[in-house]
């Protein structure tokens, strides 16, 4: 008997793939916002759902049928350690933002002691304050302390006080005025900082607050002066070295030079102090208005040229009042300026010969100004 045949292999092409089949790429899960959760008892749309966020538990507010459990609680991890908050927001578990004014890292933790509080807890605050002493940083919160104190004595906004902080830790960093005291360098950055503001303040008004004495501001102001431009050249010739990594805190050096020691004797000095003595004074907004468009003319026009921008804008709200019908005498201003009333009364008769350049013609137009309210010569 004849054995079969061995069987016979055929090669040919391999099947074509079906694009169908193709495993696809998975993508990251995302929420179907167009699908929501109803009760499939109560079946309400929109539903009445609570989340009980102690048991993890979606409960439907209607019938109280659970529809989930095991929810994540999304809300801000906010919780307090006391039985008795005193009425007061919970604190927050993670503490407040880092200080840029203060050094280190800032995450230690403070044991606060009230004067009602156990023996033990004095103990363990005394002790925590002893591990954890560091002299620099309450130096810089005295002088922070003390800076806020004189800026809002001078009612400095809170931009100006912040920079006056920046400008001493800046000092202090770099173990500059080692000799001086301390409340006279406060004193020079608080000059500096009320310029760079825009906000700028006489070496008389610091010295009302500091009492750190006049020729004592001058010379601190001339030192920072010099101080900050060698340290600006150092932090020039850094970025040459990192490339410009540095170059954001050059900007802000070369921005305080730039502002802090213009020249005193500007337009905009002028106008800012006429401004800001109208208000001791009780001026209307039509008379401060009208004193500081007068004061940025006498400098474009230079009828006052080489006189202190103190004397100009004392002079400029003594005419203003009086144009407006608000008449100040130059003894009342001189108080609140720092100035003379002679010297007010000087400035006011040069500039009561040019009235016509000072004084806009709408003012007069619409009445707003009369020149025969001013006083004669």
């Amino acid at each position: 008997m004849a054995n079969p045949p061995a069987s016979v292999m055929v090669m040919g092409p391999p099947p074509i793939p079906n694009p169908s089949l193709a495993v696809k790429p998975q993508e990251p899960w995302r929420e179907n916002l167009s699908m929501h959760l109803i009760c499939k008892d109560c079946k309400e749309d929109p539903p009445n759902l609570v989340e009980d966020f102690s048991a993890g538990d979606t409960v439907c507010g209607s019938c109280g049928l659970v529809l989930g459990d095991r929810i994540v609680d999304t809300r801000s991890e906010w919780r307090t350690f006391t039985n008795d908050d005193q009425n007061n927001d919970d604190p927050s578990r993670v503490g407040d933002g880092a200080n840029p004014l203060l050094n280190g890292a800032q995450l230690q933790t403070t044991i606060a002691f009230s004067g009602g509080g156990s023996a033990k807890a004095r103990d363990l605050s005394r002790a925590q304050n002893r591990a954890t002493h560091d002299k620099a940083a309450k130096t810089l919160l005295a002088a922070y302390k003390e800076i806020q104190a004189w800026c809002d004595g001078m009612r400095i906004p809170k931009n100006g006080s912040d920079t006056a902080k920046h400008l001493f830790k800046i000092t202090q960093d770099e173990g500059a005025f080692r000799g001086k005291s301390q409340e006279t360098v406060i004193a020079g950055c608080i000059f500096i900082a009320c310029r760079q503001c825009k906000v700028p303040r006489t070496f008389r008004e610091v010295f009302s607050i500091t009492k750190v004495s006049k020729p004592e501001i001058g010379r601190i102001f001339k030192q920072l002066e010099k101080f900050f431009g060698d340290r600006n050249e150092k932090l020039k010739a850094s970025i040459i070295e990192s490339g410009g990594e540095r170059f954001y805190e050059v900007e802000l050096v070369s921005r305080v030079r730039a502002n802090a020691f213009a020249a005193q004797e500007s337009p905009l000095k002028t106008a800012q102090d006429s401004q800001m003595w109208s208000q001791p004074l009780r001026k209307t907004y039509k008379c401060t208005v009208m004193s500081q468009d007068i004061a940025s003319k006498t400098e474009t026009t230079g009828v006052l040229a080489g006189r202190s921008p103190i004397s100009t804008a004392a002079a400029c709200i003594f005419m203003a009042s009086y144009l407006a019908g608000e008449g100040r005498t130059a003894k009342d201003i001189s108080q609140v300026a720092g100035v003379s009333d002679g010297t007010i009364r000087n400035a006011y008769k040069i500039m009561y010969q040019r009235k016509q350049e000072l004084v806009k013609p709408d003012w007069i137009a619409d009445g707003r100004a009369d020149f025969k309210r001013l006083p004669p010569l």
